[in-house]
């Protein structure tokens, strides 16, 4: 202990991870492990395969995870930041030294643009890759909410910011020069939103 008082650990998360299958630590890592500031691709992709690194924070990781799963994709590194600040710089880029051939790195979030960890760790992510690759942002658009409200839409809108961040080439210029990927429209369901009276 650095201090000679406990304080008790407050963890924030959603509901939804109570429940997901993919969240779970083994008692190892429990007992015997310590908290990891980065946490790297754990599926078996060989390395030179490589061609974007997605990084994220929070349950939008088990998104990608399951789509990337179900798709196959073998080029893309999906890579937890569990610690926003102090950045982790030094495993950040050792990361980014890992994957080589990587040609784009991705910061993807389920919040808006404006909101959420972009703006605050953008210029991290951006400083350490020297120009070597390009850095985007995976995402919805700048909001004054966080959320739609509606449910239908924000699946449509979570699928779409998965889909841009794990395979999209399309690019757009954003505010305050982000570069965003974009995804082609899911097909609408046919089912009306709401109950015409």
């Amino acid at each position: 202990m650095r201090q000679s008082f406990r304080k008790p650990l407050i963890v924030m998360m959603p509901k939804s991870l109570l429940r997901n299958e993919l969240a779970v630590s083994a008692l190892e890592d429990l007992t015997r492990g310590s908290f990891a500031r980065v946490i790297g691709e754990i599926d078996d992709i060989p390395t030179p395969q490589v061609q974007r690194v997605v990084f994220c924070s929070g349950k939008v990781y088990y998104d990608l995870l399951k789509a990337r799963r179900k798709e196959a994709l073998r080029d893309v590194a999906l890579v937890r930041i569990e610690q926003l600040y102090p950045f982790p710089s030094e495993e950040y880029q050792a990361i980014l030294n890992r994957y080589p051939e990587t040609r784009e790195v991705v910061w993807c979030q389920e919040e808006p643009q404006n909101q959420g960890a972009w703006y605050q760790i953008r210029h991290r992510l951006q400083e350490l890759v020297l120009g070597r690759r390009a850095v985007l942002y995976a995402g919805r658009s700048p909001a004054a909410a966080p959320a739609t409200g509606i449910g239908k839409i924000h699946e449509m809108e979570q699928q779409a910011l998965v889909a841009a961040a794990l395979h999209s080439t399309t690019t757009e210029e954003s505010a305050r020069e982000t570069t965003r990927l974009t995804a082609a429209a899911p097909v609408a369901n046919t089912t009306p939103l709401r109950k015409r009276s």
